[in-house]
């Protein structure tokens, strides 16, 4: 039996202009789902997205290619864990394969109705249960804790339901709950190396280093091959801004060191190991190289949604939206929620000139959380540039794209160097020219007529009080016209 591996939650990266709003935050160990094999599905099936709008398949084939890797080990972490486990009755079977090819392609949906028909045929398929959890976990629910406890209920040193419970408690902020939890767990299975290094990394998330490497390194003693644990100890280094030695333990995972013969890379296809080092990559400006590690990982782990929103955003700073569309559309199959991927969509959209699109996803992303900056500075980008927004008069996009940029400069960070004082000066032209064109449309006032000529009193003088008409000079000759209204200014280039 494998598991399907699961996704890891990093830091939220932004999409382009201005620089990335690269937020601290979890970059998590969690495993995934359980596999019996894979087989193809309809790539092709469209899945709602919250905010209203659809995606597509982008490009998951809903098959699993040569060299992805979809799946992880069912066996235990060291050679005491993990014996004599049921079998999913034939029964349960069926079901639960639908829900992995239903998974595959990216449709969760289906996937978590396959697999709640599995454990409906067989109770005790503690793998329906947990791949449920993990499926439930994208989404968003609350009972993907309730899912990968039953699954270790059942079976009480399944390790992957274990690690999953605790990092989602630790990813929730109770990483004081998941510490007592594991602390309870490894006094169970104390030669549990996976235990190991999912305690070390809720020591990491709760930023104790110190704790986390020790932890990691005796996961290493009880299994020296055991991966997982090799990749904490590099984000824990990341995490505590240890570059270097993050970037060393990196290089012995995929590169290994000369001579490689006798010091050979201990898994040179890690994607999660290739996710860390791109995102180093990009920090360092090191954009070709970022852009080579994230496609690895996307190649070996299509499920990867933080270096799907990293690849899209790169590509859409060199220009090629459409590039980047495939990679969000499948990063929002697999976490419809993403902020930062519905971001990049709305940005995507923009550029293909799909104007009521893209402010969909805007608008979804500021009412879960209107304090991001980007999407301000995205809602300037799309107000100002757009030829219409439905319902909005030319005058009021561009006021709403200035109101856009302000709040985005309200919100950034204060080092933050961007082009959006440019952006404003570009505002305030368009709006002069749209009001000095609104001038020159509008009908000169007509020129009044000349006064009727009236009798003059006598001696010529004026009527008393100055109240008539002007009158003609002596002589009969008539009134100079009045003096034509001044022309309109011409509209400012």
């Amino acid at each position: 039996m494998t598991l399907l591996s699961s996704f890891k939650r990093m830091p939220a990266i932004s999409p382009p202009r201005p620089p990335s709003l690269h937020a601290g935050g979890a970059l998590c160990l969690l495993f995934g789902l359980a596999v019996v094999g894979c087989s193809s599905t309809d790539e092709n099936t469209q899945v709602n997205v919250p905010g209203g709008g659809i995606v597509g398949a982008g490009d998951l084939t809903g098959t699993p290619q040569p060299g992805q890797q979809w799946s992880v080990s069912d066996a235990g972490s060291s050679s005491e864990i993990g014996k004599n486990r049921p079998k999913m009755s034939d029964a349960a079977a069926g079901p639960y394969q639908k829900g992995m090819q239903a998974f595959v392609a990216g449709d969760l949906a289906r996937a978590k109705q396959f697999f709640n028909e599995a454990i409906q045929a067989d109770p005790k398929a503690y793998q329906a249960h947990y791949s449920l959890g993990v499926v439930q976990e994208r989404l968003r629910e609350e009972a993907a804790l309730n899912s990968y406890k039953q699954a270790f209920a059942i079976i009480p040193d399944y390790e992957p339901a274990i690690v999953s419970y605790a990092l989602l408690k630790a990813r929730k902020g109770q990483t004081s709950d998941a510490d007592t939890f594991l602390a309870q767990k490894r006094g169970q299975l104390p030669k549990s190396a996976a235990l190991l290094a999912a305690h070390a990394e809720v020591k990491s998330l709760a930023k104790d280093t110190g704790n986390a490497q020790k932890l990691a390194s005796e996961a290493l003693k009880i299994n020296p091959d055991f991966k997982p644990a090799m990749v904490v100890i590099a984000r824990d280094h990341y995490r505590a801004r240890r570059i270097d030695l993050a970037l060393y333990a990196l290089q012995a995972i995929l590169d290994g060191f000369e001579p490689v013969n006798e010091n050979p890379p201990r898994d040179k296809e890690n994607a999660e190991a290739l996710l860390l080092r791109a995102l180093i990559y990009r920090e360092q400006g090191n954009r070709a190289g970022a852009m080579d590690q994230f496609q690895k990982a996307i190649a070996r782990r299509p499920d990867l949604v933080e270096a799907r929103v990293q690849l899209a955003t790169m590509l859409l700073e060199a220009g090629n939206a459409d590039q980047a569309f495939p990679l969000v559309e499948g990063a929002l199959r697999f976490d419809n929620t993403n902020l930062p991927a519905h971001l990049v969509l709305g940005d995507v959209y923009r550029l293909q000139s799909k104007y009521s699109e893209a402010k969909q996803r805007f608008d979804y992303v500021v009412s879960k959380d209107a304090s991001l900056p980007q999407v301000h500075y995205n809602y300037g980008l799309l107000y100002l540039f757009a030829p219409s927004i439905q319902g909005m008069t030319p005058l009021q996009q561009v006021d709403a794209a200035t109101a856009s940029l302000k709040k985005y400069q309200e919100l950034r960070p204060k080092d933050a160097s961007d082009d959006s004082d440019e952006l404003l000066n570009r505002a305030k032209l368009k709006r002069g020219e749209l009001e000095a064109a609104q001038t020159a449309a509008q009908p000169a006032p007509a020129t009044p007529p000349p006064p009727a000529p009236g009798k003059q009193p006598a001696g010529g003088a004026q009527p008393a009080g100055g109240g008539g008409a002007a009158q003609p000079p002596a002589g009969g000759a008539q009134p100079a016209p009045a003096p034509a209204p001044a022309p309109a200014p011409a509209p400012k280039k």
